[in-house]
C-alpha cells in the first residue's frame, strides 16, 4: 500500500512530532492533530512535504468526526491513521483525582476508539489501510502509581487486539506499539529532566514503528514492545 495521507494524533511533540517528520520524509502529506496549535505550528516547520493542521480535541467525538471529514475532502482518505495522543497522572490509587480518571480514560481510550471509528469506513470500502495504537507497556504489565493509567492503557490493548481479529478477513492492518519511557514533554511536571535522560529517543522508537508497518510477503506484525535498558 502507498502511504498517502498520514494522520497524527498528539502530533505537537515527542513520538508524535518524530513520526510525523518521518513520515513527511518518506513523501506522505502529514496531517497534525492535536489540541495546541502553536506545538503543532512547532512539529509543522520541521516538515519537508506537504502538511495540514488540525486543532481537536480527541475525546469529543463529534469534533474528531468533523476534523476526518475535512480531511478527506482536503487531501483524501486516510492510508494511516496514527493514535498517539495521551496523557498520564502518575500516584498512589486512592491519591488520583476524578478529572484526572477522566482524562486517562477519555484521551488514551475514548480518544483512540473514536479517531479508528472514524477512518474505518473508507478503509473498509477500500479494502486497505494502517491503524497504529501507541500504547505504553502500562497496557502490558501494571505498575506501581499507575493504576488508573495503566487502566486506560490495558483497554486500548483490548480495543487494538479485538480490532485486529474484526479485520483480520480484510486487507487493513493494526499494529500496537507499546513502548517504555521516553525523552518527551510527558514527563514535564513529573520528573525532572535528570530523572529522564536515560529514556528512550522517540525518533529511535518512532523508526521501530516505521519499521514494523512497512508491507512484508506473507508475514504481518501486530504487536511490538520496545523497553528501556534499564
Amino acid at each position: 500500500m502507498d502511504i498517502k495521507v498520514v494522520v497524527i494524533t498528539g502530533a505537537g511533540s515527542g513520538l508524535g512530532a518524530s513520526l510525523a517528520k518521518k513520515y513527511s520524509e518518506l513523501g506522505a502529506h502529514v496531517c497534525l492533530l492535536g489540541r495546541t496549535k502553536s506545538k503543532l505550528d512547532q512539529t509543522a516547520e520541521t516538515l519537508t512535504q506537504s502538511h495540514s493542521i488540525y486543532e481537536v480535541d480527541v475525546t469529543s467525538k463529534s469534533e474528531v468526526a468533523k476534523v476526518m471529514q475535512s480531511i478527506k475532502e482536503a487531501v483524501g482518505p486516510v492510508d494511516l491513521l496514527i493514535n498517539n495522543a495521551g496523557v498520564g497522572a502518575f500516584d498512589l490509587s486512592e491519591n488520583i483525582g476524578e478529572e484526572s480518571v477522566h482524562n486517562m480514560i477519555d484521551i488514551n481510550l475514548k480518544g483512540t476508539i473514536f479517531c479508528t471509528q472514524e477512518v474505518l469506513p473508507d478503509m473498509k470500502q477500500r479494502n486497505q489501510g494502517l491503524i497504529v495504537n501507541v500504547v505504553s507497556t502500562a497496557g502490558v504489565e501494571g505498575k506501581v502509581n499507575e493504576t488508573v493509567y495503566c487502566a486506560s492503557k490495558f483497554g486500548v490493548r483490548g480495543f487494538t487486539e479485538s480490532l485486529a481479529i474484526e479485520l483480520r478477513d480484510t486487507e487493513i492492518r493494526v499494529l500496537g506499539a507499546y513502548m517504555g519511557g521516553m525523552k518527551s514533554p510527558f514527563w514535564d511536571g513529573i520528573y525532572e529532566p535528570e530523572q529522564t535522560k536515560h529514556l528512550m529517543d522517540p525518533d529511535d522508537v518512532a523508526d521501530i514503528i516505521i519499521e514494523n508497518t512497512k508491507p512484508r510477503a506473507s508475514l504481518s506484525v501486530t504487536e511490538v514492545i520496545i523497553k528501556n535498558k534499564i
